[in-house]
């Protein structure tokens, strides 16, 4: 009786229910097998251009490093450009055989003027504060503080200029500072 119950179920070889699947498929879509090697291939591209984007970015920093190692290597190139005629006008100096002061006082007033040009092609600034200028701690070291008068933490006298590249201080001018009264 339960034979009678249940339709006959036929089977289908494995081959003819596949393609009952695909016929239960709307027209437009395609299969899972092609889905799945659509997937793959967009994966391969993606990853192909993630490594490339990964070489790129390794050969950026790779040359800012060298750049970097460069520009600290070669920093002062600029400076000792300016410097090699300083010094040649030095040797030269020391060459004459004869020299009288007026010519000695010549030579190292050009000379002066040589490196007076090679610290202002380099930005390297004097700090040499006037007397009665405020004393600033960050331009100024006072190594003395002498009666004055004038007004409080003041410079009185300057000792030794100082000297800033850009806005860097390289060496603050020495001075003496007026007391307070």
């Amino acid at each position: 009786m339960q034979d009678q119950e249940n339709p006959e179920v036929i089977s289908q070889p494995e081959g003819e229910a596949a393609s009952a699947d695909q016929a239960t498929q709307p027209a437009g879509e395609p299969s899972l097998e092609e889905q799945l090697s659509a997937t793959e291939a967009k994966l391969a591209e993606m990853h192909d251009a993630f490594m490339r984007a990964k070489a790129d970015a390794e050969n950026i920093r790779r040359r800012a490093q060298e750049d970097v190692s460069k520009a600290h290597k070669f920093a002062i190139e600029s400076f000792a450009e300016a410097m090699v005629p300083v010094r040649d006008s030095l040797e030269m100096a020391l060459k004459v055989e004869s020299p009288t002061v007026d010519s000695i006082k010549e030579g190292v007033e050009m000379t002066l003027k040589q490196l007076t040009s090679a610290f202002e092609k380099n930005r390297l600034v004097e700090v040499m504060p006037q007397q009665g200028d405020k004393l600033d701690p960050n331009k100024h070291q006072a190594v003395a503080v002498v009666p004055a008068d004038q007004e409080a933490n003041t410079v009185v006298t300057v000792l030794q200029k100082g000297y800033m590249i850009a806005d860097r201080l390289l060496r603050p001018a020495i001075v003496t500072a007026a007391a307070p009264k």
